[in-house]
């Protein structure tokens, strides 16, 4: 893992997870150490509005800390109810972090190639719906990071569970001088949770 990465996620370990967070979480553990106990794929799709920040952030982190505690047989994976575009803050914020970052597609929507270690296969990061042909059809958790996606997608096809895991959105911030605390923060927060997760996993 890259040395600032490393020392990003070490932070984040220590960040204290409230017993009610921890119950919003205990439904992905459960899924995930099922799937670990049966030696199935684990795929979680993370979802919000516009997947461009939050869902992101999340399938990143996520991917992230299953390689830190080594729970093999991880993909994760993002969309929105509607495309638009990889917010190039959430971008910034996540280099800022420590993760090797590269722009693969310029266009209105971009595609970034993320890497959390040099010979890591990288997270793909672009917008797309949850249903894109990029994301899994089935045998998936469909994590909804935002109450405006998890209240507008009634039904996820093809989701073996649907878990409602919700941030508060980091748009809140933008065009404001505390908009690179807040994405730091945000980000930060969603780390600590789905390494949390991850630790919980027995192999």
């Amino acid at each position: 893992m890259y040395p600032t990465l490393l020392k990003t996620v070490l932070l984040m370990k220590n960040q204290e997870i409230s017993p009610e967070r921890k119950n919003t979480l205990a439904p992905l553990i459960d899924f995930i150490q099922k799937k670990a106990d049966e030696k199935k794929e684990i795929r979680i799709n993370f979802i919000c509005t516009h997947n461009s920040r939050r869902s992101h952030l999340a399938q990143i982190w996520t991917q992230t800390a299953a390689a830190y505690f080594d729970v093999p047989d991880v993909a994760c994976y993002s969309g929105g109810t509607e495309e638009t575009a990889l917010f190039p803050k959430a971008v910034e914020t996540l280099s800022g972090q420590g993760f090797s970052i590269t722009k693969i597609s310029d266009s209105e929507n971009p595609v970034y190639a993320v890497k959390y270690d040099e010979n890591s296969h990288p997270v793909i990061g672009f917008s797309k719906k949850y249903d894109h042909p990029f994301n899994p059809a089935r045998e998936f958790a469909a994590v909804m990071t935002c109450s405006q996606a998890d209240g507008g997608c009634p039904f996820i096809a093809g989701a073996e569970k649907r878990i409602p895991i919700t941030f508060e959105d980091p748009k809140i911030s933008d065009g404001t001088p505390e908009q690179t605390r807040i994405y730091h923060e945000r980000s930060l927060e969603i780390g600590a949770e789905m390494l949390y997760v991850f630790s919980q996993i027995k192999k």
